[in-house]
């Protein structure tokens, strides 16, 4: 689905991308919506790394610390530690990084409390740009996120990240070009999760490969592709 508001006029979907680079692009606040730690660091942290480098105001929200998932031998709050240390590599202060702690994979039975942290981002942050998760995404929690963060922020410019692994599909209409040094910065930021170092879809080639195709799409070294929801002028 993509719904583009602009008052006072209508447009096709030829000026999606001068629509988006007008307006969304140069927003005064965005807020990254992560469901577990590290997701808006794969999804996106190229970009992240860029706002924050452009003087963007860049917030950060993952809700769960995934306890659950850890090794044995690791402190419960390895992740958050990790998160924090990652996030500030990408640009993201330590006061505008929200952690909170809902178990991972069962985000739909706490859907309303959920929905209510998400609110109450709305109202004390205002954004004017959302990245969720996309809404192809397979993973449960990530569904949760996708679909709570459409009704908290339905009056903000919406856009969903990608995540391969989780996704049969995924309908781009953004591609935001990137160069190196934010590309290097995401690499680093996902280094930061010494945890997850295992995880096949963590490595460099994966992130760098994955870059460079998105990229090539739109005629650029390197780019983060994104599927629009709303755009709200």
């Amino acid at each position: 689905m993509l719904q583009i508001n602009v008052a006072g006029s209508s447009f096709d979907s030829r000026n999606i991308t001068a629509i988006f680079e007008a307006r969304m692009l140069n927003p005064k606040k965005i807020l990254i919506l992560a469901p577990h730690t590290d997701d808006g660091e794969l999804g996106c942290g190229g970009s992240i790394a860029q706002f924050c480098a452009a003087g963007l105001d860049v917030y950060y929200a993952a809700f769960s610390l995934c306890e659950k998932s850890l090794p044995a031998h690791l402190p419960s709050d390895t992740l958050a530690m990790e998160c924090r240390k990652a996030t500030a590599i990408l640009g993201i202060p330590t006061e505008h990084l929200f952690l909170y702690n809902f178990e991972v994979r069962e985000f739909s039975q706490a859907r309303q409390a959920i929905l209510e942290e998400l609110v109450t981002l709305q109202k004390q942050l205002g954004p004017d740009l959302v990245f969720i998760p996309s809404s192809s995404d397979l993973h449960q929690d990530h569904q949760v996120i996708h679909q709570e963060g459409l009704r908290a922020f339905k009056h903000c410019s919406l856009a969903g990240y990608e995540l391969p692994w989780n996704n049969f599909s995924f309908s781009c209409q953004y591609f935001n070009r990137i160069e190196e040094a934010p590309l290097q910065k995401k690499i680093q930021a996902l280094q930061a999760y010494a945890s997850q170092a295992h995880r096949n879809y963590m490595q460099e080639d994966f992130v760098r490969s994955l870059a460079k195709v998105r990229g090539v799409q739109c005629n650029a070294s390197f780019a983060e592709a994104f599927e629009l929801y709303r755009i709200i002028n």
